[in-house]
């Protein structure tokens, strides 16, 4: 049985929550936070040398499609915690698009369950905002709630009509519940398979303005105004969007955002030469809008980074550009291309750090992302210098549709705990 008591010593414990940033030692006991200082490692404790290593709360990832139940054979629940604990997340929360879908309390059981069953990482469920994702009639929340849901989307699918949206902030603020919207207006995505531009003319693509996600985005930041109910926008894409969600935070409405890895790295130009890892929903957009996104990140109005981590076997993404599948993995590669950030000099690293852990956490009212004494020792330990090359084909996901194959990254995880729990140490798969 593994030793429940564990020093981690002489790493630089940063944990954004309390503000703390320094050269420390941290004591687990039994699964629990004991103490932080410059600690005596306990009789029978298992002691972690940390130096020149940073020890970060457990990522929480607030944006994952594990596709089970329904679509394992693209990624399931064990699969997904396996790569989730290798990239150093140790808290997910698990999108509705399922077959069937996360809409009633049977299905919700299920997947906390199989969650419980891989005992690695935390998984926690989204339940869908309309019943089949249909855009039509709203679930039960309350019961999805009392089943285990910590928020509510139909992502993958935006909720476009506009009464719908509107009854759906107002039950949802019943309950303080966050809406988390899939923002893209269908009429304007039209036949689109990438961003509309210089690019998508030069492959001759059909194009998606990003007018179609800041005209819902606008349309539903009225809502939040009429409502007062708690709104959060999946993965921005675009500049005018993330002005309008700036200027619904000026005037302290209860709005937030999130930006993936993707998104605040790549372009449009990432589809040169038809590569369909390259194909998300929303797609990567312009230069301007991913200069956008980073203003947004370095002046604190996007506050979470999350994955969208949606697996796709290669049958769906090795066809035709437009007849691909939208989506990219990206557990594994969210905190070396997060860190990017911070070396860029968009971030400071507590700030980069809060982004994928106490923030999230923060908005879906979990116990989690923190190292605070008395908390649950869910921990990464990673080494923010070494340098390592993404190759999709030792990713552990069940699917390899990463974006970043090739890629040079910085930061590698050593080490991930969920409860004082080993989960992952590198080398040791």
């Amino acid at each position: 049985m593994e030793n429940r008591s564990v020093l981690i010593q002489g790493g630089r414990v940063l944990d954004p929550a309390h503000g703390r940033d320094e050269t420390a030692d941290l004591l687990v006991v039994d699964g629990v936070i004991q103490a932080v200082g410059r600690l005596e490692a306990p009789a029978h404790c298992t002691v972690v040398q940390a130096d020149g290593l940073v020890l970060a709360p457990g990522l929480v990832d607030m944006h994952v499609h594990l596709r089970e139940p329904g679509h394992e054979y693209k990624e399931d629940i064990a699969s997904g915690c396996r790569a989730a604990a290798a990239g150093g997340v140790t808290a997910m929360a698990a999108m509705p698009n399922t077959q069937p879908v996360t809409d009633d309390p049977s299905v919700v059981g299920y997947i906390l369950e199989r969650a419980k069953s891989t005992g690695l990482v935390r998984v926690f469920p989204i339940g869908a905002i309309t019943k089949g994702l249909k855009g039509e009639m709203l679930t039960e929340m309350g019961l999805l709630l009392r089943a285990g849901c910590v928020a509510f989307s139909d992502d993958g699918r935006p909720v476009t009509d506009s009464g719908v949206m509107r009854r759906a902030l107002e039950y949802a603020r019943m309950f303080g519940a966050l809406l988390i919207q899939h923002a893209e207006d269908l009429s304007l995505v039209g036949n689109g398979c990438m961003h509309e531009g210089v690019v998508a003319s030069r492959l001759g693509l059909p194009g998606i303005p990003s007018a179609a996600e800041s005209v819902l985005v606008d349309r539903d930041l009225r809502l939040v105004a009429l409502t007062g109910s708690r709104y959060h926008v999946a993965h921005l894409s675009s500049g005018d969007a993330m002005r309008a969600v700036a200027q619904a935070r000026a005037q302290q409405l209860p709005v937030s955002c999130e930006v993936t890895p993707h998104h605040f790295s790549l372009t449009d130009e990432a589809v040169l030469g038809y590569d369909t890892d390259a194909k998300m929903s929303p797609p990567l957009r312009s230069q301007a809008d991913r200069a956008a996104l980073l203003e947004g990140l370095a002046q604190g109005i996007i506050t979470v980074i999350a994955t969208d981590h949606a697996p796709h076997d290669e049958e769906n993404k090795r066809v035709e550009f437009c007849c691909a599948a939208n989506g990219v993995i990206g557990l594994e590669t969210l905190l070396p291309v997060s860190l990017e950030l911070v070396r860029d000099g968009v971030m400071s690293l507590s700030d980069c750090i809060a982004a994928m852990s106490c923030n999230p956490a923060r908005l879906l009212g979990i116990p989690h992302g923190t190292l605070g004494v008395g908390q649950a020792a869910d921990m990464v330990l990673f080494d923010p210098e070494e340098t390592w090359t993404v190759d999709a084909r030792q990713l552990r996901s069940k699917s390899k549709n990463t974006c970043f194959h090739g890629r040079r990254v910085k930061g590698r995880v050593k080490q991930t705990w969920v409860a004082g729990r080993s989960v992952y140490r590198d080398g040791h798969d």
